[in-house]
């Protein structure tokens, strides 16, 4: 632990906003994991479409943040609607 005390508030606000960043992530991968397990269980159309709008604005969310890099957001936003797409094809 710093000595100095500016030093000492800035590793306890780095830790915060680490906690923070680190429940944004996993809110992401819980909001994306749902949607891909309700692709994959042919659920209704209506309640897959709503869970992929929810993770893709999660995704957005957290990109604009500066959370996760934009290309990682566009990336898994991508893969996502491809699977969706697919299944609403079939």
């Amino acid at each position: 632990m710093p000595n100095i005390k500016s030093v000492k508030k800035d590793v306890i606000r780095s830790h915060k906003r680490h906690e923070r960043n680190l429940a944004a992530k996993s809110e992401l991968k819980t909001l994306i994991k749902k949607a891909r397990t309700a692709i994959d269980a042919h659920q209704d159309a209506a309640v897959v479409t709503q869970l992929v709008t929810a993770a893709v604005s999660s995704a957005d969310r957290i990109a604009k943040r500066g959370i996760i890099h934009p290309n990682a957001a566009a990336r898994r936003k991508s893969r996502l609607m491809k699977r969706q797409n697919a299944i609403v094809a079939a």
